[in-house]
């Protein structure tokens, strides 16, 4: 944590780390999957919040059934 309060950065909001529990159970909470499988999603996407929101959608648009959705 950084001492002056004044200075803050906030780059990384935009990724989802796969090392913080936290992380991944907020996500997967959020987009209605797994924290085991937004580790996967991490693992073949990369940890980019855009792409992993767009394969978690996806994902739960496979497991009930409905067709892909085309990239």
């Amino acid at each position: 944590m950084a001492d002056d309060k004044r200075k803050r950065d906030f780059r990384d909001r935009n990724r989802v780390s796969a090392d913080e529990d936290y992380e991944v159970e907020y996500f997967a909470t959020e987009n209605g999957i797994t924290p085991e499988q937004v580790r996967e999603l991490i693992k073949a996407t990369g940890n980019d919040r855009a792409a992993l929101t767009a394969a978690a959608k996806q994902l739960r648009t496979v497991l009930e059934g409905g067709p892909l959705i085309p990239r």
